[in-house]
């Protein structure tokens, strides 16, 4: 996912993201630790995704602590 459409998310959708994304990366995780390599590609993608909605979440936070100061 681009980060331009991730950051049209509002807060509580970012977060309810975020912790979506764990629970299928544990899935996947477990799933590669079984010997099932076909969620190899998926688990790469989800981490990088992940972390673009870390990065903005973590730029909305920034840009709130500028604005109450």
């Amino acid at each position: 996912m681009k980060a331009e459409k991730i950051r049209e998310f509002d807060d509580k959708e970012l977060a309810a993201k975020l912790k979506e994304m764990d629970e299928q990366i544990f899935r996947l995780k477990f799933q590669m630790s079984m010997g099932q390599l076909e969620g190899l590609k998926k688990y790469r993608e989800l981490k990088k995704d992940r972390a673009r909605f870390m990065t903005v979440a973590r730029e909305k936070e920034l840009a709130a602590a500028k604005e109450a100061r």
